[in-house]
Protein backbone atom coordinates (compact mmCIF):
# COMPACT_ATOMS: atom_id res chain seq x y z
CA UNK A 1 0.00 0.00 0.00
CA UNK A 2 2.87 2.35 0.56
CA UNK A 3 4.58 1.82 -2.71
CA UNK A 4 0.88 2.25 -4.26
CA UNK A 5 0.39 5.51 -2.22
CA UNK A 6 3.82 6.68 -3.29
CA UNK A 7 3.90 6.14 -7.00
CA UNK A 8 -0.12 7.59 -7.31
CA UNK A 9 1.35 10.43 -5.67
CA UNK A 10 4.39 11.02 -7.77
CA UNK A 11 2.48 10.17 -10.73
CA UNK A 12 -0.04 13.01 -9.94
CA UNK A 13 2.48 15.19 -8.96
CA UNK A 14 4.24 14.94 -12.02
CA UNK A 15 1.50 15.73 -14.31
CA UNK A 16 0.64 18.73 -12.96
CA UNK A 17 4.39 20.14 -11.91
CA UNK A 18 6.98 17.87 -12.62
CA UNK A 19 6.71 17.63 -16.42
CA UNK A 20 6.16 21.71 -16.61
CA UNK A 21 9.67 22.04 -14.94
CA UNK A 22 11.14 19.19 -16.90
CA UNK A 23 10.28 21.37 -20.21
CA UNK A 24 11.41 24.62 -18.19
CA UNK A 25 15.10 22.40 -17.24
CA UNK A 26 14.98 21.37 -21.44
CA UNK A 27 14.38 24.33 -22.63
CA UNK A 28 17.30 25.84 -20.99
CA UNK A 29 19.94 23.85 -22.70
CA UNK A 30 17.93 22.96 -26.28
CA UNK A 31 16.76 25.90 -27.91
CA UNK A 32 15.80 26.08 -31.81
CA UNK A 33 14.28 29.04 -32.67
CA UNK A 34 12.08 29.63 -35.45
CA UNK A 35 13.01 31.54 -38.41
CA UNK A 36 10.43 34.18 -38.46
CA UNK A 37 9.91 37.01 -41.43
CA UNK A 38 6.85 39.52 -42.68
CA UNK A 39 5.03 37.25 -45.36
CA UNK A 40 1.77 37.89 -46.58
CA UNK A 41 0.88 34.60 -48.34
CA UNK A 42 -2.74 33.97 -49.39
CA UNK A 43 -4.95 32.78 -45.99
CA UNK A 44 -8.45 30.60 -45.97
CA UNK A 45 -9.76 31.33 -42.52
CA UNK A 46 -12.46 28.57 -41.96
CA UNK A 47 -14.71 29.31 -39.23
CA UNK A 48 -16.85 26.37 -38.21
CA UNK A 49 -20.55 26.98 -36.94
CA UNK A 50 -23.40 24.65 -35.92
CA UNK A 51 -26.60 27.01 -35.15
CA UNK A 52 -24.01 30.04 -34.44
CA UNK A 53 -27.06 32.98 -34.89
CA UNK A 54 -25.89 34.68 -31.80
CA UNK A 55 -22.31 35.20 -32.55
CA UNK A 56 -21.45 34.76 -36.39
CA UNK A 57 -21.77 38.09 -37.24
CA UNK A 58 -20.07 39.44 -34.99
CA UNK A 59 -17.43 36.81 -35.91
CA UNK A 60 -17.45 38.32 -39.50
CA UNK A 61 -17.15 41.80 -38.40
CA UNK A 62 -14.39 41.13 -36.29
CA UNK A 63 -12.76 39.12 -39.10
CA UNK A 64 -12.99 41.56 -41.64
CA UNK A 65 -11.13 43.86 -39.52
CA UNK A 66 -8.15 42.36 -39.01
CA UNK A 67 -4.96 43.63 -40.46
CA UNK A 68 -4.07 41.46 -43.53
CA UNK A 69 -4.18 42.25 -47.43
CA UNK A 70 -8.15 42.17 -48.86
CA UNK A 71 -7.04 40.23 -51.84
CA UNK A 72 -5.38 37.24 -49.93
CA UNK A 73 -7.86 36.64 -47.47
CA UNK A 74 -10.66 34.56 -47.59
CA UNK A 75 -13.28 33.82 -45.37
CA UNK A 76 -15.32 30.61 -45.24
CA UNK A 77 -17.89 29.97 -42.93
CA UNK A 78 -18.27 26.13 -42.35
CA UNK A 79 -22.00 25.65 -41.98
CA UNK A 80 -22.40 21.58 -40.42
CA UNK A 81 -26.45 21.56 -41.42
CA UNK A 82 -27.17 24.73 -39.30
CA UNK A 83 -31.58 25.10 -38.78
CA UNK A 84 -30.84 28.79 -37.16
CA UNK A 85 -30.12 32.00 -39.34
CA UNK A 86 -26.13 31.47 -39.56
CA UNK A 87 -26.69 30.62 -43.09
CA UNK A 88 -28.65 33.90 -43.84
CA UNK A 89 -25.84 35.66 -41.95
CA UNK A 90 -23.41 34.64 -43.50
CA UNK A 91 -24.35 35.03 -46.75
CA UNK A 92 -25.34 38.83 -46.31
CA UNK A 93 -21.55 39.31 -45.75
CA UNK A 94 -20.94 38.05 -49.04
CA UNK A 95 -21.09 41.49 -50.61
CA UNK A 96 -19.00 43.85 -47.70
CA UNK A 97 -17.20 46.96 -48.66
CA UNK A 98 -14.05 45.55 -47.47
CA UNK A 99 -13.22 43.78 -50.18
CA UNK A 100 -12.50 40.82 -48.06
CA UNK A 101 -13.86 37.53 -49.94
CA UNK A 102 -16.86 36.30 -47.56
CA UNK A 103 -18.05 32.37 -48.82
CA UNK A 104 -20.84 30.67 -47.22
CA UNK A 105 -19.92 26.26 -47.39
CA UNK A 106 -22.90 24.54 -45.99
CA UNK A 107 -22.44 21.01 -45.07
CA UNK A 108 -25.73 18.93 -44.80
CA UNK A 109 -26.19 16.10 -42.37
CA UNK A 110 -24.64 17.56 -39.22
CA UNK A 111 -21.49 15.39 -39.75
CA UNK A 112 -19.59 17.37 -36.98
CA UNK A 113 -16.45 19.83 -36.55
CA UNK A 114 -13.72 17.60 -38.18
CA UNK A 115 -15.90 16.45 -41.02
CA UNK A 116 -16.72 20.15 -41.83
CA UNK A 117 -13.58 21.27 -41.48
CA UNK A 118 -12.63 18.18 -44.14
CA UNK A 119 -14.92 19.78 -46.45
CA UNK A 120 -14.14 23.45 -46.25
CA UNK A 121 -10.84 22.78 -46.72
CA UNK A 122 -11.03 21.32 -50.08
CA UNK A 123 -12.76 24.55 -51.62
CA UNK A 124 -10.00 26.92 -49.88
CA UNK A 125 -8.33 29.02 -52.22
CA UNK A 126 -5.18 29.99 -49.53
CA UNK A 127 -2.12 28.66 -49.30
CA UNK A 128 -2.32 28.77 -45.52
CA UNK A 129 -5.55 27.57 -43.79
CA UNK A 130 -6.82 29.44 -40.65
CA UNK A 131 -9.31 27.45 -38.32
CA UNK A 132 -11.30 29.41 -35.71
CA UNK A 133 -14.39 29.03 -34.08
CA UNK A 134 -17.46 30.90 -34.31
CA UNK A 135 -17.40 32.61 -30.72
CA UNK A 136 -13.87 33.62 -30.49
CA UNK A 137 -12.78 37.01 -30.99
CA UNK A 138 -9.37 37.62 -32.76
CA UNK A 139 -6.76 40.24 -32.03
CA UNK A 140 -6.22 42.69 -34.91
CA UNK A 141 -3.04 40.77 -35.84
CA UNK A 142 -3.48 37.60 -34.54
CA UNK A 143 -3.03 36.08 -38.55
CA UNK A 144 -0.02 38.54 -39.20
CA UNK A 145 1.63 37.00 -35.89
CA UNK A 146 0.62 33.28 -37.21
CA UNK A 147 1.71 33.82 -40.75
CA UNK A 148 5.05 35.02 -40.23
CA UNK A 149 6.15 31.49 -38.70
CA UNK A 150 5.19 29.69 -42.18
CA UNK A 151 8.50 31.61 -43.55
CA UNK A 152 10.37 28.76 -41.98
CA UNK A 153 10.04 25.61 -44.47
CA UNK A 154 10.41 23.57 -41.32
CA UNK A 155 7.19 24.88 -40.08
CA UNK A 156 3.77 22.95 -40.73
CA UNK A 157 1.30 24.17 -38.30
CA UNK A 158 1.14 27.22 -35.99
CA UNK A 159 -0.96 27.31 -33.54
CA UNK A 160 -2.32 30.73 -31.36
CA UNK A 161 -3.05 31.56 -28.12
CA UNK A 162 -6.43 31.52 -25.93
CA UNK A 163 -6.79 34.97 -24.36
CA UNK A 164 -9.84 33.71 -21.93
CA UNK A 165 -11.67 36.46 -20.14
CA UNK A 166 -14.54 35.47 -17.05
CA UNK A 167 -17.13 38.55 -16.74
CA UNK A 168 -19.19 37.03 -14.55
CA UNK A 169 -16.58 35.56 -12.37
CA UNK A 170 -17.85 32.15 -11.86
CA UNK A 171 -15.94 29.66 -9.96
CA UNK A 172 -15.10 27.60 -13.21
CA UNK A 173 -13.76 30.68 -14.76
CA UNK A 174 -10.78 31.17 -12.79
CA UNK A 175 -10.07 27.45 -13.13
CA UNK A 176 -10.14 27.58 -17.06
CA UNK A 177 -7.75 30.80 -16.60
CA UNK A 178 -5.70 28.50 -14.47
CA UNK A 179 -5.93 25.89 -16.37
CA UNK A 180 -5.13 27.50 -20.13
CA UNK A 181 -1.69 29.57 -18.50
CA UNK A 182 -0.29 26.36 -17.31
CA UNK A 183 -1.24 25.25 -21.27
CA UNK A 184 0.16 28.48 -22.69
CA UNK A 185 3.63 28.44 -20.63
CA UNK A 186 4.07 24.37 -21.40
CA UNK A 187 3.52 25.08 -25.28
CA UNK A 188 5.67 28.63 -25.06
CA UNK A 189 8.59 26.11 -23.86
CA UNK A 190 7.83 23.01 -26.15
CA UNK A 191 8.38 25.60 -29.27
CA UNK A 192 11.43 26.70 -27.92
CA UNK A 193 12.95 22.99 -27.49
CA UNK A 194 11.51 22.28 -30.91
CA UNK A 195 7.74 21.57 -31.26
CA UNK A 196 4.18 21.58 -29.68
CA UNK A 197 2.17 18.24 -30.10
CA UNK A 198 -1.26 20.01 -30.36
CA UNK A 199 -3.28 23.13 -31.03
CA UNK A 200 -5.73 25.25 -29.42
CA UNK A 201 -8.64 24.48 -31.32
CA UNK A 202 -10.01 28.20 -32.03
CA UNK A 203 -6.89 29.02 -33.59
CA UNK A 204 -4.16 26.98 -35.48
CA UNK A 205 -2.99 27.03 -39.06
CA UNK A 206 -1.78 24.91 -41.02
CA UNK A 207 -0.09 24.27 -45.15
CA UNK A 208 -2.92 23.30 -47.65
CA UNK A 209 -0.53 21.00 -48.71
CA UNK A 210 0.18 19.05 -45.48
CA UNK A 211 -3.53 18.89 -44.33
CA UNK A 212 -4.58 15.54 -43.85
CA UNK A 213 -8.23 14.69 -43.82
CA UNK A 214 -9.14 13.16 -40.84
CA UNK A 215 -12.12 10.65 -39.82
CA UNK A 216 -15.23 12.42 -37.97
CA UNK A 217 -14.56 11.25 -34.66
CA UNK A 218 -10.97 12.96 -34.19
CA UNK A 219 -10.07 15.72 -33.04
CA UNK A 220 -8.39 17.55 -35.18
CA UNK A 221 -6.57 20.41 -33.19
CA UNK A 222 -4.60 17.37 -31.58
CA UNK A 223 -4.46 14.94 -34.36
CA UNK A 224 -3.82 17.48 -37.40
CA UNK A 225 -0.77 18.96 -35.99
CA UNK A 226 0.14 15.44 -35.36
CA UNK A 227 -0.44 14.35 -38.80
CA UNK A 228 1.45 16.95 -40.01
CA UNK A 229 4.52 16.02 -37.79
CA UNK A 230 4.55 12.72 -38.95
CA UNK A 231 5.91 14.11 -42.15
CA UNK A 232 8.50 15.43 -40.35
CA UNK A 233 7.87 19.24 -39.92
CA UNK A 234 7.18 20.82 -36.37
CA UNK A 235 4.49 22.32 -34.77
CA UNK A 236 4.97 25.62 -33.33
CA UNK A 237 2.87 27.97 -30.80
CA UNK A 238 2.44 32.20 -31.28
CA UNK A 239 2.25 33.37 -28.05
CA UNK A 240 1.35 37.03 -30.01
CA UNK A 241 -1.67 35.44 -32.15
CA UNK A 242 -4.36 36.04 -29.84
CA UNK A 243 -8.13 34.47 -29.85
CA UNK A 244 -10.59 36.17 -27.20
CA UNK A 245 -12.72 33.84 -25.71
CA UNK A 246 -15.30 34.19 -22.83
CA UNK A 247 -15.13 31.00 -20.00
CA UNK A 248 -17.68 28.73 -19.18
CA UNK A 249 -20.17 30.08 -16.71
CA UNK A 250 -21.57 26.59 -15.00
CA UNK A 251 -19.70 22.96 -14.02
CA UNK A 252 -22.22 21.57 -15.84
CA UNK A 253 -21.24 23.26 -19.39
CA UNK A 254 -17.27 22.64 -18.70
CA UNK A 255 -18.00 19.33 -17.69
CA UNK A 256 -19.56 17.98 -20.42
CA UNK A 257 -17.24 19.95 -22.83
CA UNK A 258 -14.36 18.25 -21.32
CA UNK A 259 -16.18 15.00 -21.51
CA UNK A 260 -16.37 15.55 -25.60
CA UNK A 261 -12.60 16.79 -25.82
CA UNK A 262 -10.84 14.04 -23.92
CA UNK A 263 -13.08 11.51 -25.56
CA UNK A 264 -12.33 12.40 -28.96
CA UNK A 265 -8.73 13.23 -27.89
CA UNK A 266 -8.21 9.86 -26.74
CA UNK A 267 -9.72 8.30 -29.81
CA UNK A 268 -7.24 10.38 -31.85
CA UNK A 269 -4.27 9.54 -30.13
CA UNK A 270 -5.44 6.05 -30.82
CA UNK A 271 -5.43 6.60 -34.34
CA UNK A 272 -2.11 8.15 -34.14
CA UNK A 273 -0.70 5.66 -31.85
CA UNK A 274 3.00 5.03 -33.95
CA UNK A 275 3.41 8.22 -32.46
CA UNK A 276 3.72 6.80 -29.41
CA UNK A 277 7.14 4.85 -30.41
CA UNK A 278 9.82 6.31 -27.83
CA UNK A 279 12.57 5.05 -30.04
CA UNK A 280 11.11 6.29 -33.61
CA UNK A 281 9.72 9.41 -32.12
CA UNK A 282 11.47 10.15 -28.83
CA UNK A 283 10.76 13.68 -27.67
CA UNK A 284 7.21 13.23 -29.33
CA UNK A 285 6.08 10.45 -27.30
CA UNK A 286 7.66 11.50 -23.94
CA UNK A 287 5.30 15.00 -24.90
CA UNK A 288 2.10 12.77 -25.55
CA UNK A 289 2.73 10.12 -22.86
CA UNK A 290 3.67 13.33 -19.91
CA UNK A 291 1.26 15.60 -20.90
CA UNK A 292 -1.70 13.62 -22.31
CA UNK A 293 -1.89 10.23 -21.45
CA UNK A 294 -0.72 10.75 -17.75
CA UNK A 295 -3.29 13.75 -17.44
CA UNK A 296 -6.05 11.71 -18.60
CA UNK A 297 -5.32 9.27 -15.77
CA UNK A 298 -5.35 11.35 -13.19
CA UNK A 299 -8.48 10.45 -11.50
CA UNK A 300 -7.38 6.88 -12.01
CA UNK A 301 -4.06 8.04 -9.66
CA UNK A 302 -6.21 10.01 -7.28
CA UNK A 303 -8.64 7.26 -6.50
CA UNK A 304 -5.65 4.54 -5.77
CA UNK A 305 -4.14 7.55 -3.84
CA UNK A 306 -6.90 7.79 -1.27
CA UNK A 307 -7.82 4.23 -1.05
CA UNK A 308 -4.29 3.15 -0.28
CA UNK A 309 -3.92 6.22 1.54
CA UNK A 310 -6.84 4.88 4.04
CA UNK A 311 -5.33 0.99 4.74
CA UNK A 312 -2.71 3.74 5.91
CA UNK A 313 -4.03 5.98 8.67
CA UNK A 314 -3.66 4.06 11.62
CA UNK A 315 0.62 2.93 10.30
CA UNK A 316 1.58 7.44 11.46
CA UNK A 317 0.92 10.61 11.87
CA UNK A 318 2.42 11.46 8.75
CA UNK A 319 -0.54 9.16 6.70
CA UNK A 320 -3.36 10.37 8.57
CA UNK A 321 -2.45 14.26 7.77
CA UNK A 322 -1.94 13.14 3.97
CA UNK A 323 -5.79 11.48 4.31
CA UNK A 324 -7.03 14.42 6.29
CA UNK A 325 -6.00 17.17 3.62
CA UNK A 326 -7.41 14.79 0.66
CA UNK A 327 -10.98 14.59 2.91
CA UNK A 328 -10.93 18.62 3.26
CA UNK A 329 -9.77 19.06 -0.76
CA UNK A 330 -12.55 16.92 -2.09
CA UNK A 331 -14.77 18.35 0.31
CA UNK A 332 -13.90 21.94 -0.95
CA UNK A 333 -14.78 20.82 -4.29
CA UNK A 334 -18.09 19.66 -2.84
CA UNK A 335 -18.88 23.53 -1.00
CA UNK A 336 -18.00 24.88 -4.64
CA UNK A 337 -20.68 23.08 -6.32
CA UNK A 338 -23.26 23.55 -4.00
CA UNK A 339 -22.52 27.68 -3.71
CA UNK A 340 -22.24 27.67 -7.62
CA UNK A 341 -25.81 26.26 -7.54
CA UNK A 342 -26.73 29.03 -5.55
CA UNK A 343 -25.11 31.77 -7.46
CA UNK A 344 -22.16 32.16 -4.58
CA UNK A 345 -18.82 32.30 -6.16
CA UNK A 346 -15.98 32.17 -4.09
CA UNK A 347 -12.42 32.16 -5.06
CA UNK A 348 -11.30 30.25 -2.02
CA UNK A 349 -13.13 26.70 -3.77
CA UNK A 350 -12.38 27.38 -7.44
CA UNK A 351 -9.48 25.12 -7.11
CA UNK A 352 -10.32 22.29 -5.61
CA UNK A 353 -13.84 22.05 -7.94
CA UNK A 354 -11.86 22.64 -11.22
CA UNK A 355 -9.64 20.12 -10.56
CA UNK A 356 -12.22 17.79 -9.06
CA UNK A 357 -14.26 18.37 -12.28
CA UNK A 358 -11.82 18.15 -14.58
CA UNK A 359 -11.05 15.04 -13.63
CA UNK A 360 -14.19 13.26 -13.04
CA UNK A 361 -14.64 14.34 -16.88
CA UNK A 362 -11.57 12.14 -17.72
CA UNK A 363 -13.16 9.32 -15.47
CA UNK A 364 -16.02 8.99 -17.72
CA UNK A 365 -14.23 9.56 -21.09
CA UNK A 366 -12.00 6.41 -19.82
CA UNK A 367 -15.21 4.63 -19.36
CA UNK A 368 -16.46 5.69 -22.77
CA UNK A 369 -13.38 4.96 -24.73
CA UNK A 370 -13.43 1.26 -22.88
CA UNK A 371 -17.11 1.30 -24.43
CA UNK A 372 -15.91 2.44 -27.66
CA UNK A 373 -18.43 5.23 -27.57
CA UNK A 374 -17.77 8.32 -29.87
CA UNK A 375 -18.12 11.48 -29.83
CA UNK A 376 -18.61 12.84 -33.46
CA UNK A 377 -21.06 16.47 -33.04
CA UNK A 378 -20.56 19.58 -30.59
CA UNK A 379 -23.12 21.59 -29.06
CA UNK A 380 -23.30 25.00 -29.66
CA UNK A 381 -22.72 27.04 -26.23
CA UNK A 382 -25.81 29.66 -25.21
Amino acid sequence: MEILFAASVFLILYAYAGYPAVIILLSVFLSKPVKKDNIEPAVSMIIAAYNEEKHIKEKLLNTLSIDYPHDKLEIIVASDGSTDRTDEIARSFEQNTSGKKVVLHRVEGRLGKTATQNSAVKIASGEIIVFSDAADMYDRNAIRELVKNFADTSVGAVSGMYHYKNPTGSQVGFGTILFWELENFIKSRQTRIHTITGCSGCIYSVRKTLYAELPANIISDLVEPLAILRKGYRIVFEPKALAIQDTTEKTTQEFKMRIRVIVRGMNGLLYMKTLLNPFQYPYVSFQLFSHKILRWFVPVFCISAFISNSFLVMDNVYYRILFLAQCIFYFLAVIGLLLEKRNISNKIFFLPMYFTIVNAASLISIFKIVKRENIVVWQTRR
